[in-house]
């Protein structure tokens, strides 16, 4: 094994060692790269750990190699036009031309402040101008938002963004969100065309994939190799923790040391906010669910001795936050791995808590 770890448990940062989501990948970069593109709008959803933004820093790399493309990441809690103008004038020098010789923006801080003519008050209006001119010069614009959620200045953009795409100008834009919140964005007022666009979800990783990744990084048997790949149960951020864990350990095995790092971080960076988040009733039928690996819907039933009514809206919360698999008809299986380890330790400590 090479000296440096290749895995890494970082949040953001993107890993040496990853398992590219090159379906998801290929499927934008061909759609916004056609000469006359059907959507221009993405979403890519899924809960924390799940290869959202290593995704979408593999499609900024893509458009940024292409000569016709500009590419802009913002921030959710930005002034979204304001920034993008702002890249514009320091990033493309026609651009920055374009806007000296034509507009002043003085009173957004941006340009040459030239007295012989008045301020440009709507940056509607600057935003529009400018991607005419992109459009003249045979550019295209993507903008990226990472950690998307609902925010003034995301509403008033993707507001902007559909008047933009109604007049065919070049802007394209690519969002990436936890369920929640990209769910919360879908349903305001006014954003019929973001409910549309079309939407990715950071599905499990590919087991196979995953235990020959780990067979030619760290060494390990296939077998053993095998055992680690569906301890991950495809989830990416388990993927890296368990990289990370083993190779650091030297050994060339899942032993019970880096299982009990595995549980710890997984614990700290991802369950213990998940469930901190999860409503009484959603952990009442998640202490159920997690005595199977699956489990038939009318079981879990009598177990709770609830109904189907108070069970469906739990089984969406639990559904959306990515935690329980329902594609299989009345069967409930749990996403996560070793979470029924962190719930049965969760549901001890508060007990205790209950009793002191």
């Amino acid at each position: 094994m090479a000296s440096k770890n290749p895995y890494t448990i970082s949040f953001g940062k993107i890993p040496t060692q990853f398992i590219s989501r090159s379906s998801i990948i290929d499927s934008i970069t061909d759609a916004l790269d056609s000469e006359d593109p059907d959507e221009q709008a993405f979403k890519l959803t899924g809960i924390r750990g799940t290869g959202k933004t290593v995704t979408l820093t593999a499609i900024e790399r893509y458009f940024r190699e292409r000569d016709e493309w500009i590419v802009i990441g913002v921030r959710p809690d930005a002034k979204i036009m304001t920034d993008i103008v702002s890249n514009l004038y320091s990033a493309v020098p026609t651009l920055t031309k374009f806007i000296d010789a034509n507009l002043n923006l003085s009173a957004f801080g941006i340009g040459l402040n030239l007295s012989k003519k008045s301020p440009t008050t709507s940056m509607d209006y600057v935003l529009k101008t400018l991607l005419k001119e992109l459009s003249k010069n045979d550019k295209r614009l993507l903008i990226t938002i990472d950690e998307a959620r609902k925010t003034k200045g995301i509403i008033d953009f993707i507001q902007e963004f559909q008047i933009l795409i109604r007049e065919e100008l070049p802007i394209n834009l690519v969002v990436a969100g936890l369920y929640e919140d990209i769910e919360s964005i879908e349903n305001t007022d006014g954003l019929t065309f973001f409910l549309r666009a079309t939407k990715f979800e950071m599905t499990p990783l590919n087991i196979t994939y995953i235990r020959s990744d780990y067979q030619n990084t760290l060494g390990v048997s296939y077998d053993d190799a095998e055992k680690m790949a569906f301890t991950t149960k495809g989830y990416a951020f388990a993927y890296q923790v368990l990289g990370k864990y083993v190779w650091d350990s030297g050994k060339k095995a899942l032993t019970k040391e880096v299982i009990m790092k595995f549980d710890e971080v997984l614990a700290d960076k991802v369950y213990k906010k998940i469930w901190s988040e999860l409503a009484p009733k959603d952990k009442y039928f998640l202490s159920f669910i997690v005595k199977k690996d699956k489990m038939e819907a009318s079981e879990l039933l009598k177990l709770t001795k609830q109904n189907h009514s108070s069970w469906s809206i739990p089984r969406a919360r639990l559904k959306e936050k990515g935690i329980i698999d329902v594609e299989t008809r009345g069967v409930v299986s749990i996403k996560l791995p070793r979470f029924k380890e962190f719930v049965d330790e969760q549901i001890a400590l508060e007990g205790e808590l209950q009793k002191a």
